[in-house]
């Protein structure tokens, strides 16, 4: 297997764009990427394009890649469709790195791309909870994250403090990201103060539904070194696992964890190598429970990462410097690969007023989605050194 790197990334801004289709989303985050590496269309020899809900919410139907890159000016190649949930963006980023690492290409892309506002939300809304088989009884995300984060505050002694601070934290990181779709800092007060969506989740620790799209190219690391315009940022592992069922009186080793530990151990490298992260917040309370899975932390320590301020963007180990879904937004399928482009960018040094202070050489992006029984139902880890 050849080393793979990332050797350009693009994105949209997040946000609800009445006047644009997935086609026109999909082109700018593509040709933003073409242009980060220095390459052309025609270098692009295999495409994977992650989408979740086209189908049901836009009148584009089953070739959806094929759609949004023909937009792109890119004909003829090997276009695979990659519908997984809100883990799309990464699965897409893992096709395209297995086809350059395997030698079957050179140089591939993926691509994440979301259109959620249709003028009825509630459509949007069942649509994506659609992602479970819990659909038909009225199942929403948003209970499901209370339901786990009360068990996990009796267990952790984490409180509703700690998650107002983690979101007071996005916020503020989000209001210096030009590509979040809400950039204004909030205080803990005003965040603990908003409207209670369910017990203990508040209306702004909560993601919403976003338009976007986001790319990334990789090639093999020894044509990156000649072609790249940038440092190339070396995808170290990319680990993608299936849900499990919590089995009574059994201990149940959580999606991200296991995801976690077979990424560290591709990558040769363990948690405290780590350096910047971004992780899937659906709900900004789930980051604490993150630092504890991806064992950034001990059992028990997420409060006190969060308290001492070990995650912000000059702290030991900054997570979600982009602001995290409830500040960026959460386009399902673009989510991923906007996670991998904020890590490549705070890499490169090029994340502007948001940048990291620790000059990070060593980056995770967790991105998790859809629900089976008692688990999420795929979760990917990406690893990637500079």
């Amino acid at each position: 297997m050849r080393d793979v790197s990332i050797i350009g990334v693009g994105m949209t801004r997040f946000g609800k764009f009445e006047d644009r289709d997935m086609k026109d989303l999909g082109r700018e985050a593509v040709w933003t990427a073409l242009n980060d590496a220095g390459v052309g269309i025609k270098d692009i020899q295999v495409a994977y394009v992650a989408n979740a809900v086209g189908q049901q919410l836009t009148e584009l139907k089953g070739t959806i890649g094929q759609h949004v890159l023909t937009s792109a000016g890119i004909f003829g190649i090997p276009v695979i469709n990659v519908e997984n949930a809100c883990t799309g963006g990464s699965t897409s980023l893992r096709g395209a790195y297995l086809e350059v690492a395997s030698g079957n290409a050179d140089v591939a892309l993926a691509v994440g791309v979301e259109k959620l506002f249709c003028g009825d939300s509630a459509k949007s809304a069942q649509t994506m909870a659609a992602g479970t088989i819990y659909a038909k009884f009225g199942f929403m995300f948003v209970a499901l994250y209370a339901l786990q984060l009360k068990k996990w505050m009796a267990a952790s002694g984490a409180t509703k403090l700690h998650f107002a601070k983690v979101a007071a934290k996005n916020k503020y990181n989000g209001s210096l990201n030009p590509y979040a779709q809400f950039q204004k800092a909030m205080t803990v007060e005003q965040i603990l103060e908003s409207r209670v969506v369910a017990e203990p989740l508040t209306q702004f620790m909560c993601s919403t539904m976003a338009d976007g799209a986001a790319a990334a190219i990789v090639c093999s690391s020894d044509i990156a070194k000649k072609i790249s315009q940038k440092y190339p940022i070396q995808i170290a592992a990319c680990e993608l696992v299936s849900g499990t069922y919590n089995i009574p009186g059994e201990e149940h080793e959580e999606i991200t964890t296991r995801a976690a530990l077979k990424a560290y151990e591709k990558a040769g490298i363990g948690p405290e190598d780590v350096q910047v992260v971004e992780v899937h917040d659906a709900m900004s309370p789930a980051e604490l429970r993150m630092y504890e899975e991806l064992h950034l932390c001990k059992p028990g320590e997420a409060g006190m990462m969060i308290d001492e301020g070990h995650t912000t963007l000059t702290g030991r180990i900054p997570v979600n410097p982009s602001g995290g879904l409830a500040a960026k937004g959460h386009p399902i399928s673009a989510t991923g690969l906007a996670q991998v482009y904020e890590v490549v960018t705070q890499m490169r040094g090029e994340a502007g007023k948001r940048q990291v202070t620790n000059n990070p050489k060593v980056g995770l992006v967790e991105n998790a989605g859809g629900w089976t029984m008692d688990d999420n139902a795929a979760c990917a880890v990406t690893i990637l050194k500079k």
